[in-house]
């Protein structure tokens, strides 16, 4: 317990899925939240649950593609908490189709929300850090930011764009004692993938060279955003936490 006490930690995308087991296990361990996501009612249950538990959070409902919503989201974490220590850029989504049948409307989608949102992010929250005089940020990318595979050229682009954005800001930033690292993990078992885990061969072929064949359970992940929040990585920025199962090990 308390491996990041007093800590305010923004996350976003945090009604469902990860967010909420980043939130659960970030509140457990003593932080106090901002949790933003467009589910208004799934993401103030979710503060509802850590306050009745003994935590402190807030919610706030954020469309992280809007700069504007991005500007009032740290305001008012600030506002209530007075800083911002960790920021994780958890809210993201996810298309599947082949580089021709791509629109448009497709690309500029989930760019607008997996590169753009997480640009907004990193930016806005910045000088909330340099006030604080340290911070961590933690950015959801996959290991389809790292490697290649068919038919989520979309959603590569956009979490290779995190991972390298990752890198560009730990630099920029490390005077400042603000570290910033993403996480790439594999095959979740979250509602962003259920729609594809609902038969055998399916779940295989997601799997793909993954050692452990099985999908991650969320909590699997925020364990290593629990590390990351933490002191306990304080030599650690411009790195990649691959939480894979194996996946990129052959």
């Amino acid at each position: 317990m308390g491996r990041v006490q007093d800590k305010v930690c923004l996350i976003t995308g945090a009604a469902l899925g990860m967010g909420r087991e980043h939130a659960l296990l970030l509140a457990e361990e003593g932080a106090k939240l901002i949790l933003t996501d467009i589910k208004t009612d799934e993401g103030e249950a979710i503060a509802k649950e850590i306050n009745d538990s003994g935590g402190d959070a807030i919610f706030i409902k954020h469309d992280t593609a809007s700069e504007e919503d991005w500007k009032q989201v740290v305001d008012k974490g600030c506002q209530h908490f007075g800083k911002i220590d960790v920021l994780v850029n958890n809210a993201g989504v996810l298309v599947l189709k082949p580089i021709q049948e791509t629109t448009t409307e497709d690309w500029d989608f989930v760019q607008s929300i997996n590169t753009r949102g997480v640009f907004f992010g990193v930016k806005y929250v910045l000088t909330a850090m340099q006030k604080a005089g340290s911070g961590s940020i933690i950015n959801i990318s996959s290991i389809y930011g790292i490697i290649g595979a068919p038919s989520a050229s979309a959603y590569q682009a956009s979490k290779g764009a995190v991972r390298l954005l990752t890198k560009t800001a730990a630099v920029e930033y490390a005077e400042f004692n603000i570290r910033v690292n993403s996480v790439h993990p594999g095959v979740i078992a979250t509602n962003m993938t259920k729609d594809f885990l609902t038969e055998e061969a399916n779940t295989e072929a997601l799997l793909g060279s993954a050692i452990i064949r099985r999908p991650a359970q969320p909590k699997e992940i925020s364990w290593g955003v629990l590390f990351l929040a933490s002191d306990e990585s304080s030599y650690m920025t411009g790195s990649e936490l691959v939480i894979d199962g194996g996946y990129t090990a052959t």
